[in-house]
């Protein structure tokens, strides 16, 4: 089982989360909220993440690619308990970011999810701009 909680994402030291509610349709046959439907739920948290950034894509001429999705499941989601996501910028390079994301569920961990994020132009990657990259900054986690 993997760590329950790698990096470390938690009430206080995230400045972004949302209260996601399972669908009942998100149930597999074992009264469990199936795997694709953590995947969406962590999807769902991301727009809502990248929308924090206060810049569309298009805005900036630019697209942005999911490059990589690294999913752990920690521990069993039931319905129909909302799920908590918190959603942070993990790291930043040149041309892309890695956003970290953890569910939680009546106070447990049921899951993790890094997003490696590339930004794209008409040319092929772009490098992030600084007023962008400063804003990012600003959604990495608080120190405790």
């Amino acid at each position: 089982m993997p760590n329950p909680n790698p990096g470390g994402l938690k009430p206080g030291i995230i400045p972004l989360s949302i209260d996601i509610p399972p669908r009942y349709q998100d149930l597999d046959t074992l009264g469990h909220i199936n795997n694709v439907a953590l995947a969406g739920i962590f999807e769902n948290a991301r727009v809502h993440f990248n929308h924090s950034l206060g810049h569309h894509p298009a805005d900036l001429g630019v697209r942005w690619l999911v490059a990589a999705v690294d999913l752990k499941f920690v521990a069993e989601a039931h319905f129909p308990h909302p799920l908590t996501v918190y959603s942070a910028v993990g790291s930043i390079g040149n041309s892309s970011w890695t956003i970290i994301q953890a569910a939680f569920q009546n106070g447990e961990c049921v899951a993790t999810c890094d997003t490696v994020i590339v930004m794209h132009g008409p040319r092929g990657k772009t490098t992030i701009g600084p007023e962008l990259r400063a804003i990012m900054q600003n959604k990495m986690p608080l120190k405790d």
